[in-house]
């Protein structure tokens, strides 16, 4: 068979593609052996923010900063409810001027209520925005160190899967409780 593979290729064809195959193998071999020398680790982000003790932490702080608030709007949202009930109950007895007052008071106090409801909202999403990103930059600067304690040469978040022999998330953990 040989003898009818270089009549056809030639000597020169047949050694190129000796050649092109043994270089073709040797790059291979080197591609598996970096792939096998890389180490990957994996980190679940959710749980950092749920489970960590910074997140828990940041969590209690915001509900101390905002109760005052809460309450307050609470209570606004109550008084709104009785003026309401109470704007209903009068509403068939009050003619006129009088109703329009009343209605005109009760849509302004809603206005309030709302305008309230809003600020609150988005200065509380404000500041746990403001929260979560100082938990995950501690997050991931205890990462690196766990990346570099372990050698591990690349750590993915967010991934569709992770086997749990190379899930780091609870050295992570560890590692924030013991700086928190």
């Amino acid at each position: 068979m040989l003898p009818i593979l270089i009549r056809r290729a030639g000597i020169s064809g047949l050694l190129g593609l000796f050649l092109w195959g043994g270089g073709a193998c040797v790059a291979l071999q080197s591609t598996c052996a970096y792939a096998q020398e890389t180490r990957v680790a994996a980190v679940n982000s959710d749980r950092i923010l749920r489970e960590s003790v910074l997140a828990k932490k940041a969590k209690e702080k915001l509900e101390h900063e905002f109760a005052a608030r809460s309450q307050e709007l609470q209570k606004m949202e109550q008084r709104l409810k009785t003026l309401s009930e109470a704007f209903t109950k009068k509403s068939g007895k009050l003619a006129g001027l009088d109703l329009a007052k009343a209605q005109q008071e009760l849509s302004q106090f809603d206005e309030k209520v709302q305008t309230a409801q809003r600020m609150f909202r988005e200065d509380l999403n404000r500041r746990r925005n403001e929260e979560i990103a100082n938990v995950l930059e501690s997050a991931n600067q205890a990462i690196v160190r766990v990346a570099e304690r372990e050698h591990w040469d690349l750590v993915l978040q967010e991934a569709v899967y992770v086997n749990p022999r190379i899930d780091i998330t609870d050295k992570v953990l560890q590692l924030l409780a013991r700086d928190a």
